[in-house]
Parts: C-alpha cells; sequence; structure tokens
C-alpha cells in the first residue's frame, strides 16, 4: 500500500466510524408508528439509504478532529507534513519523497519547501478525485 493510499484510508476511515453514529441519532427523531403503510415505504426509503454511503467524504470536520485529537497545532490546511501527523503518519521526508513520487512530482525532491506545496496540492486534488469533499480553496 502507498503513502496516498494510507492518507485516504484514515481520513475516510474515520468518516466511516462516524457514519454509524450520527445514523442512529436520526433515525430515534423521526418514528411515525402511526402509520400502518410505512413498512411498505421501507423498501424505496432503502435505495436512499445506500446514496449518502457513495457521497463525498468531507476531509475537513475529519482533518481538523484529527488534529485536535493529536494535541499539536498542526496546520493541515498549507501543510504537508501537518497533514500526515494529523492521521498519524510518518511526516519524513523519505515518506514525503515515496508520496511524491506516487503523485507524480517532476521536480527536484531536494527543494523540499517547493516540493511540499507541491504535494500538498497534489494530496488535495487526488482526495478529490477519489471521493474527498476538499475546500476550493484548497484545490487551486
Amino acid at each position: 500500500m502507498g503513502i496516498f493510499d494510507k492518507i485516504k484510508q484514515a481520513i475516510f476511515r474515520e468518516a466511516k466510524a462516524a457514519e454509524p453514529a450520527s445514523a442512529p441519532k436520526t433515525q430515534p427523531v423521526s418514528p411515525s408508528p402511526a402509520p400502518s403503510p410505512a413498512p411498505a415505504a421501507s423498501p424505496a426509503q432503502s435505495k436512499p439509504a445506500t446514496a449518502p454511503a457513495t457521497a463525498a467524504v468531507d476531509i475537513v470536520p475529519i482533518l481538523d478532529a484529527a488534529v485536535k485529537k493529536s494535541g499539536q497545532k498542526l496546520d493541515w490546511r498549507h501543510s504537508i507534513v501537518d497533514l500526515m501527523k494529523a492521521v498519524g503518519m510518518d511526516a519524513s521526508l523519505t515518506e514525503r519523497k515515496e508520496l511524491a513520487a506516487e503523485l507524480g512530482y517532476t521536480g527536484d525532491s531536494g527543494d523540499s519547501a517547493k516540493m511540499n506545496m507541491w504535494l500538498h496540492k497534489a494530496l488535495m486534488k487526488r482526495l478529490s478525485q477519489n471521493g474527498g469533499k476538499v475546500p476550493a480553496d484548497l484545490l487551486d
């Protein structure tokens, strides 16, 4: 498994872990025991229930929560190093060079500042292409 896949898995795993917790909260709020045709409507409701599973994963609350959980002051919105630390990964130069190679970086990997800025943008684009809901300002 590559570095990108590890990052994606860390973010998307958190999204899936949050789903079951939010689903039961909405179900008890809207019970309607009075109408008896409700069981007939259940099969029709099954199809919309699968739609949220394919919906984009909003990365902002997941990464914000990861930063809070880390107890560190991390700026994942601007720093690839901080983003990797937030999801519990090694953010060493070696790991970032490997990620750069995975994502197709063709610049000088010795210029870590330039590579890091490219990496952050490329990672945001790749997350967006793989089902992540990424704010537009992070895709520029």
